[in-house]
């Protein structure tokens, strides 16, 4: 699953970095978020590749559902799919969006593939292994290497949203005694933790499921874990009471490797 992942989402980026070439127009949904053209083609290719390989599967997708497009997912597995996660850096001409692809088993995401298609970089993960990949600009893959999230430093390192930070977060980082805080945009939050290049994630404002599962399912497979306030793992599938909340996540934070008590504590 993770090659029909990796090959949707490669023609997904190639899709987007044509649009950015050519100069995307933007409208506004609803909810006053951006899209674009880069965000509906790369949705539509991603979906025709889901669909003929995993016709069974339903598939919940970002664009799909603002249009009212909500599949059941009530019975078992599904997709997560954000074809372009940062559509403010990409119309804001910064190079730190991701396509990206998940399956949900169980309330859990499984398997999840991300691709920065302006970095040449992608990450893949499921059953507790992950990996990096380095994409060149013909769109094949040059290397891939396993990564692991690193046990938590102290002081951490924090990595958090540049568009979406609030006073909560703020005040979570100044408690955690960060001592450093990247600020990035989409799902490479989640890949930053998975290869151990920082340590916690906090995120308190709106995301949907889409924008995190396919992150998370990295940073899960190498070793990490996401959580809600309350410390239980973050779950999928959640079906709301409204349209509005169908999906939404609750407040949480991404870890790396935190260390465990031992025996004796």
């Amino acid at each position: 699953m993770l090659d029909i992942f990796e090959a949707a989402a490669l023609s997904a980026g190639r899709a987007i970095l044509e649009i950015r070439d050519a100069g995307p127009t933007t409208h506004y949904k609803a909810d006053c978020s951006p899209v674009t053209e880069a965000d509906e083609r790369a949705e539509r290719i991603i979906l025709d590749a889901l669909t003929k390989h995993y016709p069974h599967i339903p598939a919940i997708a970002e664009e799909a559902v603002a249009r009212g497009d909500i599949p059941s997912v009530e019975n078992g597995s599904f997709f997560l799919i954000d074809p372009l996660d940062g559509t403010k850096e990409f119309v804001g001409g910064r190079d730190d969006f991701t396509v990206n692809i998940a399956l949900i088993e169980a309330g859990r995401p499984a398997v999840g593939f991300v691709y920065a298609p302006a970095l040449g970089l992608a990450y893949g993960g499921a059953d507790g292994v992950a990996c990096k990949l380095l994409i060149a600009e013909d769109f094949t893959v040059v290397s891939r290497t396993a990564i692991r999230a690193s046990t938590m430093r102290q002081p951490p390192i924090a990595v958090a949203s540049r568009s979406h930070r609030t006073t909560e977060t703020d005040a979570f980082l100044v408690r955690s005694q960060a001592s450093e805080i990247r600020s990035i945009g989409s799902s490479l939050k989640f890949c930053l933790l998975a290869e151990g290049e920082a340590d916690i994630y906090p995120r308190f404002s709106r995301t949907m499921e889409w924008d995190t599962a396919a992150g998370d399912a990295v940073l899960r497979a190498a070793g990490g874990e996401t959580s809600g306030k309350d410390g239980s793992p973050l779950q999928y599938g959640k079906l709301g009471c409204s349209q509005d909340t169908r999906f939404e996540n609750p407040d949480f934070i991404a870890y790396g490797a935190r260390p465990r008590p031992s025996s004796a504590d």
